[in-house]
């Protein structure tokens, strides 16, 4: 059944995948007015986040946000399937780095790198950036249940120079890259909600306390990676640019949590800045009622 239902959706994305950006956007905008006026798509997980993260908007105010959201997200699905095949050039005018020298710096030190990022704007053609950058690149991903999917999606995002590790397997990854002196770049979005019983750590995210990840910290003062955290910016409707901002090079100096504590205000205050390009259709606060004691 799995490839009976790979066989006859393959074809259809991959003919899709094939049209000009404006066919798609074309598209997109039909089917945003399909998913959010008739179907209503998660409208009201979207509506819910945002009134939580935003309080101080008036309903009008969120609406808008809300739509713009959708629209955005729409298009995300559309990119996406251009990801499919997408050539050098079209990524590279579409997806602009303002400052991989940053990366290339630690780089040229022999340092590994933990990036890490968040659900902003377009994050899934960032399997570009090895066009960019002068070192090895690693992107943690959860294995999809149809394998026959999960070939042709790793062979699309891996077509650049990105490789991919199941999430389970991304230490051990790690490990033996260290063991045989591979250094890499290690791509890590940390923004979602972990769930609560494998939570070490709880803190305000939009003056509401959530679960977050520690994973990259943990992983930061392990290997004694640098962090460095990236966020695409929309500049308009199918172009984006992508800035690197140091965290810090000496991760084993700081107190636990200190690094999972800037990387969230980071990210944060560049989901403020932008709120219709986050990812808004996940429940980011469903555990809020859960937070233990210590953290209360």
């Amino acid at each position: 059944m799995k490839f009976i239902v790979f066989a006859i959706a393959y074809p259809l994305i991959w003919a899709l995948s094939r049209l000009p950006m404006r066919i798609l956007y074309i598209k997109s905008d039909l089917l945003y007015l399909f998913m959010y006026y008739i179907i209503g798509y998660r409208k009201k997980v979207i509506l819910e986040n945002l009134k939580l993260s935003f309080p101080e908007k008036s309903e009008d105010e969120l609406k808008k946000i809300s739509k713009k959201f959708f629209k955005h997200f729409i298009d995300l699905i559309m990119e996406s399937i251009k990801a499919f095949s997408i050539s050098k050039k079209q990524i590279s005018k579409r997806y602009k780095y303002l400052n991989p020298e940053l990366i290339n710096k630690y780089a040229k030190q022999g340092r590994s790198i933990a990036l890490v990022g968040a659900h902003q704007a377009n994050w899934e053609w960032s399997f570009g950036m090895p066009l960019v950058i002068d070192i090895n690149s690693f992107g943690a991903y959860t294995k999809l249940n149809n394998k026959f999917f999960e070939k042709v999606i790793r062979n699309s995002r891996e077509k650049f120079g990105f490789k991919g590790y199941k999430t389970s397997d991304l230490i051990k990854g790690m490990q033996k890259n260290f063991k045989n002196k591979n250094q890499g770049l290690y791509l890590l979005l940390s923004d979602q909600s972990p769930q609560p019983h494998k939570t070490y750590y709880w803190r305000s995210f939009f003056s509401i306390k959530v679960p977050v990840h520690t994973g990259a910290e943990m992983l930061s003062k392990r290997f004694d990676l640098v962090v460095i955290n990236y966020v695409a910016k929309k500049v308009k409707r199918g172009y984006y640019e992508v800035e690197f901002q140091l965290i810090t090079d000496t991760p084993k100096e700081f107190e636990n949590y200190q690094i999972t504590d800037k990387y969230t205000e980071l990210t944060e205050n560049y989901i403020k800045q932008q709120p219709e390009l986050y990812l808004w259709s996940h429940k980011r606060f469903k555990h809020r009622d859960k937070v233990p004691k210590e953290f209360s």
